[in-house]
């Protein structure tokens, strides 16, 4: 992986004290989104290393560390598993609905209820692995922009119906709708999933998984239930397997369904599993 490392020289060109100070701070940030990639980077080759048989002081002699110096970056350095999230300040972008019935009649666009525990339960994720993340809402109609580093997607394509032109480059999963509604489906396997919620259970279906920009340089990632609930449940399961599924998939692009149960009277999401296998383009 490179980084290009921006020239301290051009911070320090510009005449005006406010301006040299907002460069210097621009500068900065930069360079320690750098450092903390590198470093996370650093550590997963440790592990690697580790993994394939070398011992900490082998490591150590072939760098010119100490033994002490490699224990203590196996343990203090960037979590490897936060790229999954990405590698800077991550934008979470999210759907929202029309809100009737205002006083002053104009629309308001507002979250769920559902969509905001999901935000939040990411956001603390994203705290948990040295990430900072904000949130936007999507208004009606749903025109996200998708082509944007560090991005994360909440909410079906039934509020971002140009997200569901994007699904379509998935081969193994994705969203469909007829006149019962949206469901998921496993398209190798062949199989629907229909929401339990429409049957009255208190249980959800979702996607989670990283899609293609549409401008081909990179990727996002994109978490949604066919119900709010979903979507809560799928920021569940990734928060407890994100170093399980970083594991798997690395740095490639994927997807699973999951299921998840829920409180009926908190809505809380009380347990969030896999149904489907992680799949990945390359069917690797």
């Amino acid at each position: 992986m490179e980084y290009a490392m921006p020239d301290p020289q051009d911070a320090t060109a510009a005449q005006d004290p406010l301006e040299r100070a907002r460069q210097i701070n621009a500068l900065i940030d930069d360079h320690q989104i750098a450092i903390a990639e590198l470093s996370r980077e650093r550590r997963e080759l440790f592990e690697g290393l580790l993994h394939n048989g070398m011992t900490q002081l082998q490591i150590a002699e072939a760098l010119g560390m100490s033994r002490s110096r490699v224990s203590q970056l196996l343990s203090a350095g960037v979590r490897p598993e936060r790229a999954l999230l990405g590698s800077g300040r991550l934008t979470v972008a999210i759907g929202g609905k029309h809100e009737t019935g205002r006083p002053d009649g104009k629309p308001l666009a507002v979250l769920s209820a559902e969509a905001l525990a999901a935000y939040d339960r990411l956001a603390e994720l994203s705290r948990s692995v040295g990430l900072s993340a904000d949130h936007e809402i999507v208004p009606p109609p749903g025109m996200v922009t998708l082509n944007r580093p560090n991005l994360i997607v909440l909410t079906s394509p039934r509020l971002l119906p140009f997200v569901g032109q994007v699904l379509e480059a998935d081969e193994h999963l994705g969203f469909a709708v007829d006149e019962r509604g949206w469901y998921l489906i496993d398209k190798n396997a062949g199989k629907e999933y229909r929401s339990p919620i429409d049957s009255g259970e208190s249980v959800d279906y979702a996607y989670i998984g990283r899609l293609p920009r549409p401008d081909g340089k990179g990727t996002f990632l994109y978490l949604a239930g066919i119900h709010g609930p979903g979507t809560a449940g799928a920021a569940h399961y990734l928060e407890g397997h994100l170093s399980e599924i970083y594991r798997e998939v690395r740095g490639r692009r994927w997807s699973a369904l999951i299921t998840c149960a829920f409180d009926p009277a908190t809505r809380q999401i009380t347990s969030s599993e896999l149904l489907t296998p992680l799949y990945r383009p390359d069917g690797a």
